[in-house]
């Protein structure tokens, strides 16, 4: 596992150092080995992380004639069936990593080797002769991959930093991406927050020659249902694949751990670790002493079930301190709204202090339906039969119950969805997910053209059943919010987290099921709960989801209250020229009194606001300040 960077340039000054300083920014990717290697058209570096074949593997890695240069971060997990394929056609390896594997798999195959890969990477290969670079993602977006193009050139990495330390480059935020963050909570691809900066789309590939950049995509989830299929064929051929999935996973020539939720997905992982472990697994999970959404008591009754060597760590404020808060802004690379982060900081930095390569849950939500949000879009069905008044009279009602400081009490929950009940069928689905509403970011926005949001609506089907909202959520929730917390989060701390739900032949056979084996009325993942049904302990299976989250509507009350206020104070924000000071200070001063939780809407804007000051960035919009300093007080 590594983080990888680099640039073209053609006709631009030679600076030997920025490719040092682009590697640096990236160095707790993999703190274990930094490289670089330079040509008069390319730079490329890598830092990395030993997982497999610690003695060898060093990058940039050469063909013998040094024509081909490849940086990689990543895991391939079938390198040992594609070495012996590679043997037989005459390749002699020098390693047993498998980044060799990736390069001569390249040098033989050249793009066409991507349909023979498994695995999650995020890869650049540079061939000196043809002056040609090529990047490449993995199919499900696991691994990151960014770029920009200026002039005739072209500058990548595993990170947004590695491409903003050129001064080449504008730290100016993106108008589009502001509104889709503020909906959505994180930023959806192919936009990143900093204009011109994109990310390359899982399961696509982009060839830069000569001052030009042509992408495409190598592969794309099937969702062509299979018709006929039984239940029973369908419980039985996950089996198989998660068997193999997993057991490819747990791959590694360094300490291998697992995350432990207390949830299915992530005790349905550990019960095939547990299979194809000759060892204990080593579990390690985050618990919330004296919430009523603590899952400690499934997270431990699991542990035993397996005879896990299991370690837990209680996340309280004292743990999750405003310094703490603050080094995200650095590490999270772009916002990212989903408070959901923390836990996922303090659970890497736990494991990172036992193994280096953790297996995760992650995708099984999105492929197999597990999320409330497909509860509400089937209600709100129903819902949108009432008429609209009373609809609305109802929401006015729900808005007046006392705010609760619980992580999320009923009353929000109830309003959320009498909100999104007033919505159309698209937007309420994408709403449920979000924070705020398109009658919210009209009051927050100084300009609010919604481009982002119709663009990202339309690709949903107009019409259909609920497999195109699993399908928009395979697409950019898990990638660009799921995926990119838990890599940010994870390799901050230098650990690899391997999600084995997301296996492309699984994703491949989730796409083939009809909707009824994954959602029946209000029971959700119901191939997985079928599976599982006589492997795990009964309150497993029927237990209410909760996610890994934190009382943020508590927590921006109490210990985080004055990170909150000085960060979002009338100067910053009306210095930043994109939003409107009286709906800030209308919302925090109803969110400290108690009057509303606004918990989610202004953890959403401080990450926006830390982010904003930790990488200078320049906003399109610009105010004239006029009054002094003020902040709100409770």
């Amino acid at each position: 596992m590594c983080g990888i960077a680099g640039f073209t340039h053609l006709g631009s000054p030679f600076v030997p150092d920025r490719i040092d300083q682009a590697v640096a920014s990236i160095s707790h990717r993999g703190p274990d080995e930094q490289g670089v290697w330079q040509s008069e058209s390319a730079s490329l570096g890598s830092t990395r992380l030993r997982v497999i074949d610690n003695n060898d593997g060093s990058q940039p890695m050469f063909s013998e004639d040094k024509d081909y240069v490849l940086v990689f971060n990543g895991e391939i997990y079938n390198h040992r069936e594609l070495r012996r394929e590679l043997e037989g056609l005459g390749h002699s390896f020098h390693s047993s990593c498998d980044t060799e594997v990736l390069l001569r798999a390249f040098m033989q195959w050249d793009t066409g080797c991507l349909e023979k890969l498994r695995g999650m990477f995020g890869f650049a290969v540079w061939r000196e002769s043809l002056r040609r670079l090529v990047l490449v993602r993995d199919r499900l977006g696991i691994k990151p991959l960014y770029y920009a193009c200026r002039g005739r050139n072209i500058y990548f990495g595993s990170e947004l930093k590695t491409i903003l330390c050129h001064p080449e480059i504008e730290h100016r935020i993106d108008p589009h991406a502001l509104e889709t963050y503020l909906g959505l909570n994180y930023v959806p691809g192919p936009e990143t927050m900093v204009e011109g900066i994109v990310k390359l789309a899982p399961g696509s590939m982009l060839i830069w020659s000569g001052g030009h950049v042509s992408t495409s995509r190598y592969w794309k989830p099937s969702r062509n249902v299979a018709a006929g299929r039984s239940l029973r064929d369908s419980v039985g051929e996950l089996d198989e694949l998660l068997h193999q999935s997993v057991k490819e996973h747990l791959a590694a020539d360094v300490p291998v751990g697992l995350w432990l939720s207390g949830g299915l997905d992530s005790s349905t992982i550990l019960h095939y670790a547990a299979q194809h472990s000759s060892n204990p697994v080593k579990t390690f999970s985050i618990t919330f002493n004296g919430r009523e959404f603590d899952e400690a008591s499934y997270i431990r009754a699991v542990s035993a079930k397996y005879s896990t060597i299991h370690h837990e760590l209680d996340l309280g404020p004292e743990t999750a301190s405003p310094d703490a808060i603050a080094d995200f802004a650095y590490y999270a690379d772009e916002p990212n709204a989903d408070a959901g982060a923390v836990p996922v900081w303090f659970l890497s930095q736990m494991s990172a202090s036992h193994v280096t390569v953790a297996l995760s849950g992650e995708g099984a939500d999105e492929l197999f339906g597990g999320y409330i949000t497909y509860k509400a879009d089937r209600y709100a069905r129903f819902a949108r039969s009432v008429p609209r008044g009373i609809r609305r009279a109802a929401l006015h009602s729900a808005r007046k119950i006392a705010a609760s400081d619980k992580k999320i009490g009923l009353d929000y929950k109830l309003q959320r969805f009498l909100q999104g009940a007033l919505m159309d069928e698209r937007s309420s689905h994408v709403f449920w997910n979000g924070t705020f509403s398109e009658e919210e970011r009209g009051e927050l926005l100084l300009t609010n053209r919604g481009f982002g949001m119709r663009k990202l609506l339309e690709s949903i089907p107009q019409d259909g059943d609920g497999k195109r909202f699993l399908a928009f959520d395979q697409d950019y929730f898990l990638p660009d919010n799921i995926l990119t917390k838990v890599d940010r989060m994870s390799m901050a701390h230098s650990l690899e987290v391997r999600p084995p739900f997301l296996d492309h032949r699984i994703v491949e056979f989730a796409g083939r099921l009809p909707l009824s084996h994954c959602i029946q009325g209000s029971r959700l993942k119901v191939v997985l709960r079928e599976l599982m049904g006589d492997k795990l302990p009964q309150n497993i299976l029927t237990k209410k989801k909760h996610g890994l989250d934190i009382p943020v509507h508590g927590w921006l009350r109490g210990h985080l209250k004055s990170l909150l206020l000085d960060t979002l104070n009338k100067r910053a924000v009306e210095e930043s020229g994109l939003f409107r000071w009286s709906y800030i200070e209308s919302i925090l001063t109803q969110h400290l009194q108690r009057k509303a939780n606004y918990g989610y809407h202004l953890w959403g804007l401080l990450m926006l606001f830390l982010w904003i000051k930790q990488w200078k960035i320049e906003c399109n919009l610009e105010l004239q300040v006029t009054e002094e300093y003020s902040t709100v007080s409770a």
